[in-house]
């Protein structure tokens, strides 16, 4: 039979007829436009044979002075399901409410462990993951990604060298990476205090040790500031160098600044939309139509949903269009200059210790050539010059 599953849809039962001039009583309905399949005959004076629900109507008409008897053996498709789904209607309730339950709890958070870190730092990690919303009990599709979370991470938390986030199941893991500490030990005591760099000597603060330098003298890289051992040569006693020794040092860097530069702004604008995703299909359910944005730069997230441990083809997809738009940016040479300085400096201070200071710079280099200024500058900086010597033990 043609169209078998439409059929199916509509719905299709099963009919018996009995009696004398069956088959004159078929060919009528024939006529009639009802259609008839699988017809069999069960003997001299029955027939069983299928017909669709909506014609039931017409075989009720056409049975009246026909000497047949009808009955409905059989009764399928869609209306009859339907039916049933009605009589068993809190069940069925009942069942999609427990599968829903299950596919939510199934993309909730229900566990984070971080593995590798110190108890500070696993309770400092907790309390950053807590600001950032990643707690148990909360959609998984609701947080970000595994990058960005990584990102975030590691700026909250200096105290860590690397992080790894990995999502098994309901289950955040963390596994640390924590920058290692200097020690502090009786080890520590072997050590001379040398100079990182060649420095004028402005001040020696030592705590342990006997100071070898003087203020205003030139030392050298590696020469001995500070020694661990006091007393004179013929009696001389270990007790270890500890201390800051502040010295001038010079620095000098070469920076380039255009006048002009073209760059890429965002403007603010922007496009969402969200769609579920099906395999490779794709059904929007939010943010319809298309942007009109020049030039743009495209965000996607796609967050996997999860049935127990299993996941299914099934994901939520949100894409965002940015609107960017081409901006140049002017200097004049005086304003170049600047922004040069700027840059000079912040390039000193990244390489110098923490509490480096610049006393004072002197420009080497200052020209302009090809659309850009180009300065050399010479810093002077005061900063700690003294870092610690292991010594072999039994020296």
């Amino acid at each position: 039979m043609k169209n078998q599953w439409t059929n199916t849809i509509t719905g299709y039962i099963k009919v018996k007829i009995k009696g004398q001039g069956t088959e004159r009583f078929i060919n009528r309905m024939l006529k009639e436009g009802i259609q008839v399949w699988d017809a069999k005959n069960m003997g001299t004076e029955t027939v069983v044979f299928y017909m669709k629900l909506s014609d039931v109507p017409q075989l009720r008409k056409a049975v009246r002075n026909s000497g047949c008897k009808v009955s409905f053996l059989e009764r399928r498709g869609g209306p009859f399901f339907a039916l049933k789904l009605k009589r068993y209607s809190g069940l069925v309730v009942g069942v999609m409410m427990f599968f829903m339950i299950i596919f939510i709890l199934s993309n909730m958070i229900w566990g984070i462990k971080i593995e590798g870190a110190s108890p500070a730092i696993e309770h400092q990690i907790s309390k950053e993951l807590d600001d950032m919303n990643i707690k148990v009990g909360k959609l998984q599709f609701a947080v970000g990604d595994m990058e960005d979370i990584q990102k975030e991470l590691s700026e909250r938390v200096p105290s860590i060298t690397w992080i790894g986030v990995q999502l098994e199941g309901t289950t955040f893991h963390f596994q640390v990476v924590e920058k290692k500490q200097p020690k502090k030990n009786s080890a520590d005591l072997y050590v001379n205090l040398i100079s990182a760099k060649k420095a004028t000597i402005v001040q020696t603060m030592v705590e342990r040790g006997q100071g070898l330098v003087e203020k205003h003298q030139v030392v050298s890289k590696g020469q001995i500031l500070v020694s661990g051992f006091i007393g004179k040569e013929d009696n001389q006693k270990f007790v270890g160098a500890k201390g800051k020794v502040m010295g001038e040092a010079w620095y000098k860097t070469s920076v380039e600044v255009p006048l002009e530069t073209n760059l890429y702004v965002f403007n603010g604008d922007a496009k969402n939309k969200y769609s579920l995703s099906f395999g490779n299909a794709h059904v929007p359910i939010w943010g319809f139509g298309e942007h009109n944005f020049k030039e743009y730069e495209v965000e996607e997230d796609e967050k996997t949903f999860k049935f127990l441990k299993w996941e299914v083809p099934i994901a939520f997809h949100k894409k965002i269009y940015r609107s960017k738009e081409k901006v140049t940016r002017i200097y004049t040479k005086i304003e170049a200059e600047k922004q040069a300085m700027n840059m000079g400096k912040k390039d000193v201070l990244k390489n110098a210790p923490d509490d480096a200071t610049i006393l004072n710079e002197k420009i080497l280099k200052n020209q302009l050539d090809n659309g850009k200024v180009k300065m050399t500058i010479h810093y002077k900086v005061l900063e700690n010059i003294a870092i610690g010597q292991p010594m072999i033990q039994g020296d």
